[in-house]
């Protein structure tokens, strides 16, 4: 038998409580959206103990007349309950768990292991007669109440009532109580947010023995049955509410969770953060389920973020892969080098070749880049070479302006890069967080201005009565010019490109996009975007690994996109991305970048930054000359021909 080595009784008024005592004037975090829906409560993780006399005695009687009617009588055993127990031992054929007292079950909670033999009952009922020598009842209860298991995560008596009720024991009514009573027979399947029909019997149980015990009267127990109490609803989102308290800890310290006493209003739209949840688990558990995914969405004019989804199922993996995890960003991060590249003076319309080219890289190592699936397409126009994410031709922009001024160009947009003089960033080698990619994407959408993502709008101190605000943070970090144009050539992406399976959805309402898929099909992404609203998409494995031929961006990812922001935007005017003054329209021969005339065998019309449009016409082709410079109202006036007939591949 395992011995105790009780205290003597004079200390052990002192010495039972086995965590910080409970502070008065709790109220928890609670957690809007920015139409001041209700979202959730961060509730305090540390454990508090509650005296007996900040225990409502109707929550003590209650849990007596349920547990052990003769608690107050026995001395630590109940003998007429172990007989019944028998009983029941004896017609079920096996050792059940009845007859334990209150006193039994505590000290099978601190001291024993759930095992169910018969040396275990004579430990537990030895060692609680002599428990019941050292403590009073009310201490004994006291301990039961701050021990015992209420479901959910909640242990004792005040993280059920701040759980379940966002109170302090104290503070609870009797309906409240009688509900918390019958909680301990069975946690999982009695706690206030389980089945409401198998919550509600137990609760009448309670009652009912409440009644027979003469505890109360008839009436009240119908009274109570009638008016049942209002139970605080499980928190919502719970990937966004994590990033939410990390980011209350980052202001206040870690102190506040377990001070409690705020509204945050936060720049999520429940709404879009709810269908953001149901698609993102949807679209990736159809694939596999075993696969991860995550979702950002965020208003490109103030940086709200107004859905963020780190999983599809937070309770079985609380790992946020929206903010935290880093992955390689494979081809989604070629609209930067571009835009990098249009801030040079590079044009849409220039000619690249997609030769093999080869590098050195010291100790006799060679890097011969290939574009995905090996193919070549000759010479294409910077515009063609994005749209079907030509590697080598990226490759080659990115030498050709230099790997420091384009890692000094991400950061300005918002993707931190190691200033690491390689060429394989082109094709997306460091890792990024879905955050920071939607974040970079941001000033291509809203004209050129950096937009801090924001997820807390404003906050209430209740105990101080005093607001303050987050006042959204942007600064202009390339030209309004720079993001027209790359916008025109994404919007290519999804008409022609590596994102054609969105072509429907450009023609429905401008939008622009890129794909992105690393080696060995480990991770596939979609960030794409209207006016309104930039959203990214990741797929992939925890754990990286290939996903198969075939898991690419523009596969896996992009539909997931569509499904999502054709929900999202419903009901939104489809507006055009407004271009700039300094942005000038020319029709060009593609084959040459030169004006077209009227003998071209192609002609487009194509963008251009005021002062770096062609000025002359095609000297491959006579004829009568067309107007060099035209006006165009927006990207979708730009026409391009796919080279060859090709499938197009990221």
């Amino acid at each position: 038998m395992m011995c105790l080595g009780f205290v003597s009784s004079a200390s052990a008024q002192e010495s039972f409580a086995s965590f910080p005592p409970l502070p008065f004037g709790y109220s928890s975090i609670k957690v809007f959206d920015n139409q001041s829906r209700f979202v959730g409560r961060i509730v305090p993780e540390k454990r508090y103990w509650t005296p007996i006399d900040r225990i409502p005695l109707f929550l003590q009687n209650a849990v007596v007349a349920v547990e052990d009617a003769r608690f107050y009588e026995h001395g630590g055993i109940d003998v007429r309950g172990i007989a019944r127990a028998l009983v029941k031992d004896v017609v079920k054929g096996r050792l059940a768990e009845g007859g334990s007292t209150i006193t039994q079950q505590l000290i099978k909670n601190r001291y024993l292991t759930g095992v169910k033999t018969i040396e275990r009952k004579l430990d537990e009922a030895r060692m609680a007669m002599d428990f019941e020598k050292k403590y009073t009842k009310k201490q004994i209860l006291e301990m039961y109440l701050n021990e015992i298991y209420y479901g959910n995560g909640a242990w004792g008596i005040a993280q059920a009532a701040r759980l379940y009720f966002d109170k302090n024991p104290e503070e609870l009514t009797e309906a409240e109580c009688s509900l918390l009573a019958g909680v301990p027979k069975n946690p999982a399947r009695y706690n206030p947010l389980g089945q409401s029909a198998k919550v509600t019997g137990r609760r009448d149980v309670v009652l009912r023995r409440m009644e027979d015990l003469k505890m109360i009267s008839s009436g009240q127990r119908q009274q109570l049955r009638a008016n049942p109490p209002k139970i605080i609803p499980a928190g919502q989102a719970p990937y966004y509410m994590a990033h939410i308290k990390g980011k209350l800890v980052e202001r206040y310290g870690p102190q506040i969770i377990e001070q409690g006493g705020l509204d945050v209003i936060s720049a999520m739209d429940l709404n879009l953060q709810k269908l953001a949840e149901k698609t993102l688990a949807e679209g990736v558990r159809k694939i596999s389920p075993q696969l991860q995914g995550a979702l950002i969405s965020l208003d490109p004019v103030n940086g709200d973020v107004l859905a963020a989804v780190g999983g599809v199922d937070a309770a079985k993996s609380p790992y946020n892969r929206a903010f935290t995890a880093r992955r390689q960003p494979g081809s989604s991060i070629k609209p930067l080098i571009y835009a990098a590249a249009l801030e040079k003076g590079v044009t849409a319309s220039s000619n690249w070749d997609d030769a093999p080219v080869s590098y050195n890289r010291g100790n006799g190592d060679t890097w011969k880049p290939q574009n995905y699936g090996k193919e070549l397409f000759g010479e294409l126009t910077l515009r063609e070479a994005l749209a079907y994410s030509n590697n080598v031709i990226t490759i080659k922009l990115l030498e050709s302006i230099g790997v420091p001024y384009f890692v000094d160009y991400a950061r300005k947009m918002g993707l931190p890069l190691r200033a690491q003089n390689d060429l394989s960033l082109a094709l997306g080698t460091e890792e990024v967080t879905l955050n920071e990619l939607v974040q970079s994407y941001a000033p291509l959408a809203n004209g050129g201005l950096r937009t801090e993502p924001r997820t807390i709008v404003r906050i209430y101190d209740r105990n101080r009565h005093a607001w303050s605000e987050t006042p959204p943070a942007t600064v202009s970090v390339i030209s309004p010019e720079v993001a027209f144009v790359t916008t025109s050539m994404l919007e290519d992406v999804m008409a022609y490109g590596t994102a054609k399976s969105l072509k429907r959805f450009s023609k429905e309402r401008p939008a622009a996009g890129k794909t992105g898929t690393t080696d060995d099909y480990r991770d596939a992404w979609f960030v794409g975007y209207t006016p309104q609203m930039v959203t990214g998409i990741w797929v992939g494995y925890d754990r990286p690994r290939p996903g198969g031929k075939g898991f690419t961006g523009g596969a896996i990812a992009a539909p997931v996109w569509e499904r999502f922001m054709r929900q999202a935007l419903a009901g939104k005017p489809a507006i055009d991305f407004p271009k700039p003054e300094k942005v000038v329209a020319a029709t060009i021969d593609p084959a040459t970048g030169y004006l077209a005339t009227m003998d071209c065998p192609e002609r487009v019309e194509e963008f251009y930054i005021d002062g770096t449009a062609p000025t002359e016409y095609c000297p491959e082709h006579g004829g009568d000359l067309l107007d060099p410079l035209t006006e165009a109202s927006s990207a979708e006036d730009a026409q391009a021909v796919e080279p060859g007939g090709n499938d197009v591949k990221e």
